[in-house]
Order: C-alpha cells, then structure tokens, then sequence
C-alpha cells in the first residue's frame, strides 16, 4: 500500500492545499487506485518555511506546489504504486 498525506495545517492551506488534495482524490479516482493508496490529510509536517504545500509519500517529506500536484501524482505517486505492485 503507498501512503500519501497533505498537510492541511494553516501555512499549506493558504498555499494550496485544498486545491492539491483535489487533484489526488480525482486521480486516485480515474486510475482507480482506492486500494493501492492509503490517502490522508495531516496537521503540520513541519516545512511552513518552504513554498509550497508539505506532502509525504510513503514516509518521504517533500513540498510541491499546488500547480505541480498533477505532475508529482504522475511522476511519483504512480511509481510509488507500481513499486509497491512489484515486491
């Protein structure tokens, strides 16, 4: 299972979160994954400092911006999935 979360705390909401959890919910949708990603929304993940909106995939901190979601679902998230598939 890949794990994905979104930081929903003040700093990211304001930079985009609502517009990023959108994104992955419509793709976790149209490639129907509901059972590949474990999805979540979380309270601060510590990167308010950087710009963008703090994400974790699969435990890993990183910050995109919300322009970017599409890209780093495509690029990344489906890896993820796909490398989880293989073990």
């Amino acid at each position: 299972m890949t794990n994905l979360s979104v930081c929903i705390g003040s700093a990211c909401h304001l930079k985009g979160a609502y517009n990023v959890i959108s994104t992955f919910q419509h793709l976790i949708e149209e490639h129907g994954l509901h059972e590949k990603i474990a999805f979540q929304a979380t309270f601060c993940m510590k990167e308010c400092h950087k710009p963008g909106v703090g994400i974790s995939l699969n435990g890993e901190k990183r910050v995109i911006a919300a322009e970017d979601a599409r890209r780093f679902f495509q690029e990344s998230v489906l890896t993820a999935v796909q490398a989880d598939e293989a073990k």
